[in-house]
């Protein structure tokens, strides 16, 4: 009951500070009144409906599109990768610094090169969106799986417990938390990747959209896609946090 309490309030804090935020945001932006530098929300939210055919139903879909593939690529070869990591001492030493070297490049600095290999096609935003999310993924995963107790597989072991059952029974449980952590940042970050690749080169999207108003000077069109996104990026990560709460249940029932 007490932590029910907390969690309203914690709920009210946030909503209360957003609220100011926003209060603060407004009255600044009416007071500079340069709506093409600084748009107000309600300025915002009025072009979010003036624009919502072209914005939620021609460049919204094409960027949840890019998401959805990046993530399902990152998410299948990262923890694919990150089993093989965990089984092989040999891979891991080979493929660990790799991983630690691929997030020094600069994304910005990769994204030209992916519209110049894959042209204005889906997979140049994707290859961008996989890079930057394949690395939390790979990472959680293999240290949640690296977090395994080593008694109990000692003593599953000792029990006749095969290797299967060894990775099903004791280091998946305890890998489960560290791959929704790394899925949560993923998510999030994924939303970046996408709106870069499609600022840099694109036919649709809300990254694209939100260039294209930029070179128009219009403030309320750069920020409606930006609100946009956000807002996807949040609701992305609150699908993570159901899927977690759902799956992690599930999976204690089982065991």
């Amino acid at each position: 009951m007490k932590s029910k309490v907390n969690s309203s309030f914690s709920y009210a804090g946030s909503a209360f500070i957003a609220a100011i935020f926003f209060i603060v945001w407004e009255i600044s932006a009416r007071l500079y009144d340069q709506a093409y530098i600084l748009p107000s929300p309600t300025e915002i939210l009025l072009k979010l409906w003036e624009l919502r055919d072209v914005l939620f139903l021609v460049h919204l879909p094409a960027t949840v599109q890019i998401i959805l593939m990046g993530l399902a690529i990152s998410i299948f070869c990262g923890a694919g990768l990150a089993i093989w990591m965990n089984q092989s001492r040999v891979i891991e030493r080979s493929i660990f610094p790799l991983l630690i070297t691929s997030q020094t490049i600069p994304i910005i600095a990769l994204a030209p090169i992916f519209v110049l290999w894959f042209g204005y096609s889906i997979w140049s935003k994707v290859a961008v969106t996989v890079l930057i999310t394949f690395f939390p993924i790979t990472v959680s995963t293999f240290d949640g799986l690296r977090s395994a107790n080593k008694e109990m597989e000692d003593l599953l072991k000792t029990m006749g417990a095969s290797s299967k059952q060894i990775f099903l029974k004791v280091k998946v449980p305890s890998a489960l938390p560290y791959v929704y952590s790394g899925m949560k940042v993923a998510v999030t970050m994924s939303v970046i990747g996408a709106a870069i690749g499609e600022w840099l080169g694109a036919n649709a999207g809300l990254g694209y959209f939100s260039r294209r108003m930029m070179t128009q000077m219009d403030g309320a069109g750069v920020f409606a896609p930006i609100f946009l996104l956000s807002l996807l990026g949040i609701l992305l990560f609150l699908a993570i946090k159901l899927l977690e709460k759902i799956t992690t249940k599930k999976w204690r029932a089982k065991s």
